[in-house]
């Protein structure tokens, strides 16, 4: 990441330009879409300014202009469509019970067949020594990203809406066997990012609890390192400012370098497509960007897979506009439940579709599956929540 003085004003303003969509956010009411679509948006707008001072050889004006362009066609449908989706069949209080239970049940199995292929108990340094060596079967790999990212932030969601406040925090200690599993850093702070989410959303309204999300923590970074620089509050501006942040932006250009000398995918980097296709990448997209550049794995957001990586600049935009319909689905099957409850059972997906394309995000970790959770609630759970608190 580069900085030159001489093009500090290009920058200001073309992000000063992109910043008008914020507008979006001032006038959607919460859903789904808004989460994500905050987190999304916040990810272009630190590409859009790391554009202008980028060290890579490609059209960076095309780059930003189609940027730019996928944001707004990926935030019309994410933040507009919201109308609820007729629901069919709905879990009866005593089948949401059951299933809790067998959440947790499926939790600790999941845990436990992850654990006889890998358990190490390292601090965050040393988990590149080790994170190349981890295998899984498909079948393990798929429970563990499902389980951890979706269905155990639901079950907490769930125990909170029914009350039951010790039972919720079994979900939370339970997300944190998932790092010495999986040696990532996800799954160590996933726990305190759900309780971080759920503390925002109890103090404030859901939009300003999305937007506090990511505001607060890059603050505190910015705070901290103008305050007193020292190896822990280095650590920690990595961590967050960053990894959580700047990262996924700086993968949106180092995507476009890549596929501006190289075959476009066509899509072909997802799994279930590549058998049945002509692909020129044998190896996940993160692997064939690590071989080229050196900086390890590099996963990314639909916006630098679905988009740059499949279909190049031109036509990123209207892959992002078909991912901004899926996600309008999430906001149909989730209408009718509280705000706070989705933040909450949804707390880790904002993340996840940052750093991993859109597909992964909804198949291997479950965001799709988390839809037809929303989609079956019992609404009336919630109406009882209401009736007796105004009693």
């Amino acid at each position: 990441m580069l900085y030159d003085a001489a093009r500090a004003n290009y920058a200001i303003a073309a992000v000063g330009a992109f910043s008008v969509v914020s507008l979006f956010f001032i006038f959607a009411r919460f859903s789904f879409g808004y989460f994500v679509g905050f987190s999304l948006f916040t990810m272009i707008l630190g590409f859009i300014w790391l554009n202008n001072f980028s060290k890579f050889n490609y059209d960076h004006r095309l780059a930003g202009l189609s940027a730019a362009a996928s944001a707004v066609l990926f935030l019309f449908p994410a933040l507009l469509v919201k109308a609820p989706a007729k629901q069919t069949y709905v879990l009866s209080p005593r089948a949401l019970e059951y299933f809790l239970m067998f959440i947790l049940v499926l939790a600790l199995g999941t845990i436990v067949a992850a654990s006889l292929y890998n358990f190490r108990l390292v601090s965050i340094r040393q988990i590149y020594d080790f994170r190349n060596e981890l295998y899984f079967p498909a079948p393990v790999r798929y429970l563990t990203g499902i389980v951890s990212t979706v269905l155990l932030p639901f079950a907490c969601a769930c125990y909170l809406a029914l009350n039951r406040r010790w039972w919720a925090a079994v979900p939370l200690l339970l997300m944190l066997l998932f790092y010495p599993i999986t040696l990532s850093k996800f799954a160590l702070f996933s726990t305190a990012w759900v309780i971080i989410v759920l503390v925002l959303s109890r103090i404030f309204e859901a939009r300003a609890a999305t937007i506090l999300a990511i505001f607060l923590p890059m603050l505190l970074g910015v705070i901290l390192m103008a305050w007193y620089l020292n190896r822990y509050t280095l650590y920690y501006f990595g961590l967050v400012n960053i990894r959580m942040m700047a990262t996924p932006s700086s993968a949106m250009d180092i995507y476009s370098d890549f596929f501006s000398s190289h075959p476009l995918t066509r899509f072909c980097q997802i799994s279930f497509l590549k058998p049945l296709m002509s692909c020129p990448y044998q190896e996940q997209l993160s692997i064939v960007m690590e071989k080229a550049y050196q900086i390890g794995n590099i996963n990314a957001s639909l916006f630098a897979t679905e988009g740059i990586a499949s279909v190049g600049l031109y036509f990123a935009p209207l892959v992002a506009l078909l991912c901004g319909f899926v996600i309008a689905l999430g906001n149909r099957v989730s209408a009718g439940l509280p705000p706070g409850f989705v933040l909450i059972s949804a707390a880790l997906l904002p993340q996840t579709f940052l750093n991993v394309p859109f597909a992964t995000a909804l198949l291997t970790h479950g965001a799709g599956f988390l839809f037809l959770l929303w989609y079956i609630m019992p609404r009336t759970m919630f109406d009882r929540k209401i009736e007796a608190a105004a009693s």
